[in-house]
């Protein structure tokens, strides 16, 4: 698996232009780690809820979710923040819930071994 990550700001906005930072990751999984992500079905897997910073009160949390199938095949997941310091924060979020998933992945590879425990 790698991972890149690249920090950028944006403009949004057609007449009162807010600034943003938009966090782009994009993730590289090796040939065996897609095949054992579809093999085990976890492509639909939720590995996160987020709110960007242009998301309204009222908005549902759905959208903002990501999920494997975001970042399987070298896609992009683009997300926008509020300043450098929370986008700093969402990376450092981001690279233990990737971690997480690796060591899922990793572990999803293989049935577990027999063994016996006496209490």
């Amino acid at each position: 698996m790698r991972i890149k990550i690249n920090h950028t700001t944006k403009q949004v906005g057609l007449l009162f232009k807010k600034t943003f930072i938009e966090v782009a990751v994009t993730v590289l999984f090796s040939h065996e780690e897609t095949q054992i992500i579809r093999q085990r079905n976890l492509v639909k897997t939720k590995l996160m809820t987020r709110r960007p910073a242009t998301a309204k009160v009222d908005d549902h949390d759905e959208p903002f979710e990501l999920k494997v199938q975001d970042i399987l095949n070298g896609k992009t997941d683009r997300f926008l923040l509020s300043d450098p310091a929370a986008a700093k924060r969402y990376q450092e979020t981001l690279l233990e819930t990737l971690a997480q998933l690796k060591l899922w992945i990793s572990d999803s590879a293989e049935l577990g071994d027999d063994f016996v425990v006496e209490l």
